[in-house]
């Protein structure tokens, strides 16, 4: 997965400290070290017969903390307003040691399926709840994360949906966003940890906000911008009656358009709207089971591919999506789109197992405005995955093994380095102990929906 997509059957990868030295196959192994006096025989080597390896992959949405609410609007089948006002008192009985396990046992689920780097969206801060409780979990795990400043000021009193109890004021929301930035945020390369900011969504702030949150992250370099935009006909609606504006006007106008924005799900953008994006060199993060299982609709995608958007993939919230499996993801969004959308026919090719491989890996890079991700070259970060292709859920498919990763039932990742250093090895998390870490995350699970009356 390099800028020519190739291929190399019998392929080896030599990392260097935290960076790519070399890709190609085994047998030109001895030849490169002859040619590089600098260069030595690796410290370590790992005999992956049997894997494909790939770049490491890029979740480029989520909601880590939903994990402790997985199929309570789900299961009943609520489309999105509804289903966030039945979670949004529940989401209320947070405190900091809720944001820091259900981060950490979500990564761990990321991490098992392929993810390398994860952006998260965390918008609510009950009870003392911070932005670094979710980034200390990613530290001690060692994933490349964009952690996200999240904000909701706009309550029901004002005309949003979110009730008053779960927003904050606008003051405090830009002194929380500039104190993250100023501790948190690294923007030179190979960076293990950056800082974006995102207010939630057209429903839940103001335009006010959205626009001194612009202005805010293009005063320090390389923090990026994110929000839910155009994920549903509500959505569409709302944005009419408000500004007057449909969800991509309504962007524009306060500023959100440019390389450095990523927008979740856009799920319903006009035509003008897809080159409004592509023009812009804005992001798109899709999230094909969440849209699913909330009935959001079905992206164009292979329209949005084609005018050439920078579109990566995202499983979004755990509570909307039930699941953290990024291998998975790439899987249903081939498969969606395959369905086709309105006004559209059903067709096999239009987004083939590579496609949706090079959205989770080079597409997840362009998406999130970075250059040192996302594919194995020379000088890339040393981000990897190999997934096995020798088990029961492979036999048979010699044909083409790569297109079997998603056409076949997806696997959990083999082995995982991410910036150099080994985070999953067979199949197993090294000095994380998932039992302990499944049992407490489950106990604060079930104490925030008694607290809430459902349990």
């Amino acid at each position: 997965m390099d800028k020519d997509r190739r291929e190399i059957r019998h392929g080896s990868v030599i990392t260097d400290g935290n960076t790519i030295a070399w890709v190609g196959d085994t047998a030109d192994i001895d030849a490169w070290i002859a040619a590089n006096p600098i260069a030595r025989m690796p410290k370590k080597i790992i005999d992956a017969r049997g894997c494909i390896v790939l770049p490491g992959l890029i979740n480029g949405h989520h909601h880590l903390f939903q994990t402790l609410t997985r199929s309570i609007g789900t299961g009943p089948g609520l489309v999105l307003f509804d289903w966030l006002k039945r979670l949004y008192p529940l989401w209320a009985q947070m405190d900091a040691e809720a944001v820091r396990v259900s981060a950490k046992l979500a990564l761990c689920e990321l991490l098992l399926s392929g993810a390398t780097t994860v952006a998260d969206h965390l918008y609510l801060f009950p009870n003392g709840a911070r932005l670094d409780d979710e980034i200390a979990a990613a530290q001690q795990l060692g994933v490349r994360f964009h952690a996200t400043r999240g904000s909701m000021s706009l309550g029901e009193s004002k005309g949003g949906l979110p009730p008053d109890s779960v927003v904050e004021t606008e003051t405090a929301i830009l002194a929380d966003s500039l104190r993250v930035i100023e501790t948190f945020h690294d923007p030179a390369p190979y960076s293990m940890l950056r800082i974006g900011l995102a207010p939630c969504s057209p429903f839940s702030v103001s335009a006010n906000l959205m626009r001194e949150s612009a202005r805010l992250a293009r005063a320090h370099p390389k923090v990026g911008l994110h929000t839910h935009l155009a994920e549903t006909i509500d959505e569409d609606r709302f944005c009419l009656q408000k500004f007057g504006k449909r969800p991509i006007d309504y962007a524009e106008s306060v500023e959100w358009l440019g390389p450095d924005v990523w927008f979740a799900h856009m799920v319903h953008p006009s035509g003008d709207d897809i080159h409004k994006l592509a023009r812009s060199h804005c992001g798109v993060c899709h999230c094909a089971s969440s849209n699913m299982i909330l009935a959001s609709g079905i992206a164009p995608l292979r329209a949005m591919i084609d005018a050439g958007v920078h579109l990566g993939l995202g499983v979004d919230g755990s509570a909307s999506n039930d699941g953290n499996h990024m291998l998975g993801e790439a899987r249903q969004a081939m498969l969606l789109q395959r369905v086709g959308w309105p006004g559209f026919e059903s067709r096999a090719d239009r987004v083939s197992a590579r496609d949706a491989l090079a959205l989770a890996t080079r597409g997840g890079a362009a998406m999130l405005a970075r250059d040192d991700i996302g594919s194995l070259e020379p000088g890339k970060a040393a981000d990897l995955v190999a997934f096995r292709i020798d088990g029961i859920e492979h036999a048979g498919a010699h044909f083409d093994p790569v297109a079997a990763l998603l056409t076949c039932t997806p696997g959990r990742a083999w082995l995982s380095v991410i910036n150099g250093r080994i985070v999953v090895q067979d199949g197993a998390l090294p000095g994380v102990d998932l039992g302990p870490l499944i049992a407490r995350h489950n106990k604060i699970s079930l104490r925030m929906l008694t607290d809430a009356g459902l349990a």
